[in-house]
């Protein structure tokens, strides 16, 4: 079946399939889950290739071997333990790809805390539902991202926070809140600076440090994700130790990653995509990880030639944008081989072209969703063809059931049938926070997890994507909750219903698209409607555009067509 040498062992046998589920296959001589904490996997690490390069950033005097990566996430640790950091705290992290990211990571996850990734292009309605909903305790921040300032949004929402000792914050909003951190050397009024937690860590013991660590248990929660849905607001996905431990193990797996390999992570760390799919891949595999603060296509082109990376990461419009560069012949790629290229519908084009133009013979390509920890099915570096990586999304992951489950009757599809994906296993996510009946709407009382998109099997056990179930935009990875800007804009004066759908885009593969019925004799405009968005919600969930009607499409028992306006709003903007 497979052509090429798999220096794991015997590939997989195909079964005998019958029905639409499968379980992965394990092709190598490792236990197909590993019961470890995200410490102990780090620390096994460092044992192993402690002098090796762990984290890189190409584009300034920056470079942590594995020893000292180490040494930096036990001093982070132990400072937020001397400011009083309990196990089982959330500590929320709205920042860029800094430095001290992935050492806040790991540094929360030995001391029992719960880190909470925060979307970079967060504005305030978005921040100020996260910390409410989430009962943060801690919250990290840097001074801001593109043209929107995180200080002033933050005093904003708390101003006790110019008034208050450190430590000591009492705010009627936000009654779980009670340490606010930069994370920089900079100081602020009410914020601890990065330099003082770090020069507070001789406060606690090594002893007090490894009895907290001797604590933690790998089915505690270690990350906690927002995820837009198709009802409102994003919902707080709950994912443990165990499940993006193995995950990372089995993504790295699949690329075939060892400590020789370099991965060039230009992705946002706060998506699963950048810290369980770019990060833990790496740490399972003592591979470096070698980061960019923010996407520029020219930096990761130098950082992949400056510090020969086997591996890159992107979703399809960041190799657009690497590919149609003008620079792109200027720069040498001969030391890729792999990478990821996911988050939205892989072009087949691109594909090729990143194969022939960037050397990436072994790409591959995963799926699966947030409350999936977050990859299900993956290609592999040893696909027998170019077909299988750009049609397919893979194989199960060994460990992890994958069923196409029939959604009006529950039962199993039958091969080549299309039906809903869902899986079930080590990756699935503990539920969404304080959502119970949202959790039990997508893991069903036989433990599947629906992912809402529709697919089938083929005979070989690869799972192919048709067509989604829900309402769900994907613009250039970034899910986007129609119905989160639909509530939004209905508070807009002048308007009297909207509906917001995904226009097809070559670029980004959709965009937002807002159709809107005024109210009597309002005089509102397209651009007044963007306008209204503008700093107030991300700019990425901004409708690119914006039309007018009279009334909606409706059924007969006047529900609106979505379905319709989606086809309308392909006809209106056919060049999107």
């Amino acid at each position: 079946m497979f052509k090429l040498t798999d220096p794991f062992g015997t590939a997989p046998t195909t079964p005998p399939f019958k029905q639409a589920v499968s379980t992965g296959v394990p092709w190598h001589n490792y236990p197909v889950t590993r019961n470890y904490t995200l410490g102990q996997l780090l620390d096994q690490t460092i044992a192993r290739c402690g002098p090796q390069d762990a984290l890189v950033y190409a584009d300034r005097d920056f470079r942590l071997s594995w020893f000292e990566f180490g040494e930096e996430v036990d001093r982070l640790a132990r400072g937020l333990m001397a400011l009083g950091v309990k196990r089982g705290e959330k500590v929320a992290l709205w920042a860029t790809n800094v430095p001290h990211w992935i050492i806040l990571m790991f540094a929360t996850a030995k001391i029992g805390a719960i880190l909470l990734p925060l979307n970079m292009n967060y504005k305030e309605a978005e921040i100020d539902f996260a910390l409410k909903q989430s009962d943060t305790e801690n919250l990290f921040i840097i001074n801001g991202f593109r043209d929107f300032d995180y200080l002033d949004c933050i005093y904003k929402l708390i101003p006790e926070l110019k008034e208050q000792p450190r430590g000591e914050l009492k705010s009627e909003k936000y009654p779980c809140l009670k340490r606010l951190f930069f994370l920089g050397p900079e100081k602020h009024r009410g914020f601890y600076s990065l330099n003082e937690v770090l020069s507070l860590a001789v406060e606690t013991s090594w002893e007090d440090y490894y009895a907290r660590q001797a604590e933690c248990d790998p089915q505690d929660v270690v990350n906690m994700q927002y995820t837009s849905g198709t009802t409102g607001f994003p919902k707080g996905v709950q994912l443990t130790h165990y499940n993006i431990g193995n995950d990372g193990f089995w993504i790295g797996a699949c690329q075939n990653f060892s400590s020789r390999d370099r991965v060039c992570i230009p992705v946002p760390l706060f998506h699963c995509f950048g810290c369980v799919l770019g990060v833990m891949s790496c740490v399972n595999h003592g591979s470096t990880m070698v980061l960019l603060e923010k996407y520029d296509a020219v930096t990761v082109m130098m950082s992949i030639e400056k510090e020969k990376c086997t591996a890159v990461y992107g979703v399809p419009t960041m190799y657009i944008a690497i590919l149609d560069h003008p620079l792109f012949s200027k720069f040498d790629f001969s030391s890729l081989r792999t990478g990821i290229m996911s988050g939205s519908t892989c072009p087949v084009k691109r594909m090729e072209q990143a194969v022939e133009r960037m050397n990436m013979k072994e790409i591959t390509n995963p799926y699966g969703l947030t409350e999936s920890g977050p990859v299900m099915t993956m290609t592999r570096y040893f696909e027998p063809s170019f077909e299988r990586k750009c049609t397919t999304i893979g194989q199960a992951h060994p460990g992890i059931e994958v069923a196409i489950i029939n959604p009006e009757t529950g039962e199993l599809c039958d091969i080549n049938e299309d039906g809903e994906i869902c899986c079930r296993g080590f990756n699935c996510m503990k539920g969404y926070y304080k959502m119970p009946e949202q959790t039990a709407k997508c893991i069903d009382k036989n433990g599947w997890l629906h992912s809402g998109d529709i697919g089938h099997m083929d005979e070989q056990g690869y799972y192919y994507i048709t067509s989604r179930l829900k309402d769900l935009i994907i613009r250039g990875g970034e899910n986007i909750s129609p119905r989160e800007i639909e509530d939004f804009l209905s508070h807009m004066e002048g308007v009297q219903d909207v509906q917001v759908v995904g226009v097809p885009s070559k670029k980004y593969g959709e965009q937002p698209g807002a159709f809107v019925i005024k109210m009597p004799g309002a005089t509102i405009t397209e651009q007044d409607v963007m306008d209204y968005c503008r700093n107030k919600i991300s700019w990425f969930k901004i409708p690119k555009y914006v039309h007018f009607l009279d009334v909606f499409p409706m059924t007969a028992s006047q529900k609106i067509q979505k379905f319709k306006l989606r086809e309308l709003a392909a006809q209106l903007w056919p060049d999107a």
